[in-house]
């Protein structure tokens, strides 16, 4: 079965320029379509496998960055759905609350990490065995992905993010912006 790229309701955004959105929905598709690309191939050379087993490990590497791009875009677009919504009081704030002292200081945490040097993600996850807040920076897409965890909020770090908005050294302008968009209800309802 092959994977489709999703569609997201995206409205006009402050500090966020429609012409980045598209380009980034243009890159999303291109995730989708490589996954699927990498899947047909590792089935073809599977055929033959034993005379295509470097080629099938190098597909398998591969597969694990395009999945994560696709997947990692998945979340993140779908947080600007609907337009921008407050912080809904309930399990998600209230959990920000408990590990960190307040959502302000959560925010200022989650910032810090966002600001890491390099290409990558700022991931706040939600641990179901302990049902603790995680947060973490991924590199790429894939590298430092915590495994068995859920992603509750996924900021993109690339710069294909932000570039056409701000250059490199305002990079904190667009993480402010990410959450002047952000869609408060849509990341509280992934911590039910």
């Amino acid at each position: 079965m092959k994977y489709e790229p999703l569609t997201f309701d995206i409205q006009e955004m402050k500090g966020i320029s429609a012409d980045t959105i598209e380009n980034h929905l243009s890159l999303y598709a291109g995730y989708v379509k490589h996954v699927n690309v990498i899947r047909e191939k590792i089935d073809s050379y599977n055929n033959d496998a034993e005379n295509n087993e470097y080629a099938i490990s190098e597909m398998q590497r591969r597969l694990g960055f395009e999945f994560g791009g696709m997947r990692n875009h998945e979340y993140y677009f779908a947080q600007f759905e609907a337009g921008a919504k407050k912080m809904p009081d309930g399990t998600l704030k209230s959990k920000m609350e408990e590990r960190w002292g307040s959502f302000e200081m959560w925010l200022k945490s989650f910032r810090q990490i966002a600001a890491t040097r390099g290409v990558g993600w700022a991931m706040l996850y939600h641990d179901p065995h302990t049902d603790q807040l995680v947060q973490t920076w991924v590199d790429e897409q894939h590298i430092g992905q915590l495994a068995d965890l859920d992603i509750v909020l996924a900021l993109d770090m690339w710069e294909h993010s932000y570039m056409r908005d701000y250059v490199s050294g305002d990079k904190g302008k667009y993480i402010d912006a990410f959450f002047d968009n952000l869609n408060w209800e849509v990341v509280a309802g992934r911590l039910v």
